[in-house]
């Protein structure tokens, strides 16, 4: 299977942002890619609260939702849209930060809503608070295509390991996360954390990035990577933008677990 890994810097224009995207599907699928990935919020960054009411929406009136469907559909390919930040409509005000999964007839297979809200000072100067805009997500999602089971989760959860372990046990062979690191965190963690996953699951693991300058006061890490099952780096797209395009061998998911069976020797024990 061959998978593409796009890697953007999304702003704060969404139009600007499915210009960007749309292109680079297309690209993808003319390269002969199978499954294409996309970034964490895709659609729109900003840290204008005010910007962010008057430009984000529903699922149901998502422009690039719909649009993203049908380029899935007219090229042919399985689509990961990392993200979308989206207006609620539940009593709760806040955001959902979701990702879908969408097939090559352009139809929504699974959507997921990130768990884990990024709330850190990672830095004197950079303090993040997700929990204030954003709405957690409560259930985890594991979703099987023809071209392998797909564990759906978004950047902060990478750091919370039995999410990974209990999509693996529901059957998961590719695990995806789409993200925005901090550069401060992305230069201490993001390569390990991925390695992390890959190793205690058996799981090839995919991670496509936004990177770069978003906005005036936000700028994420890039190094979107593909990890196999066995815990090695198989491609590593460094800070630009594009696409980055790797292979995967699904058969070595199998076989990772058979010379390390972790996920069959938990065992229960008392304290602290």
């Amino acid at each position: 299977m061959k998978v593409a890994l796009i890697q953007m810097t999304s702003g704060s224009d969404p139009d600007v942002n499915l210009a960007a995207l749309s292109s680079y599907i297309r690209e993808a699928a003319e390269q002969g890619a199978d499954f294409v990935l996309t970034p964490e919020v895709s659609n729109c960054i900003t840290t204008d609260v005010a910007q962010r009411e008057i430009t984000l929406v529903t699922q149901s009136d998502d422009q690039m939702l719909a649009a993203l469907q049908d380029t899935a559909h007219d090229v042919g390919i399985w689509l990961s849209l990392g993200s979308l930040s989206l207006k609620s409509d539940t009593a709760d005000p806040r955001l959902l930060n979701r990702s879908f999964l969408i097939s090559p007839d352009g139809m929504i297979e699974a959507h997921y809503d990130k768990i884990h809200m990024f709330d850190a000072k990672v830095s004197e100067t950079e303090a993040y608070r997700e929990s204030r805009a954003y709405q957690p997500g409560a259930r985890a999602v594991v979703s099987e295509t023809p071209i392998g089971t797909m564990g759906l989760t978004i950047c902060y959860d990478l750091r919370f390991p039995h999410l990974y372990r209990k999509l693996a046990r529901a059957g998961a062979e590719i695990l995806l996360v789409p993200s925005a690191f901090s550069p401060v965190t992305g230069v201490a963690h993001w390569e390990s954390l991925l390695r992390a996953r890959a190793i205690e699951t058996g799981c090839f693991v995919l991670a496509a990035a936004q990177t770069g300058q978003n906005t005036p006061n936000r700028a994420t890490y890039g190094h979107s990577m593909a990890i196999s099952p066995w815990g090695e780096v198989l491609c590593d797209a460094g800070i630009g933008t594009g696409i980055t395009y790797v292979d995967l061998d699904l058969s070595k998911v199998a076989k990772a677990r058979q010379r390390i069976p972790s996920l069959l020797s938990d065992a229960d024990f008392e304290g602290p």
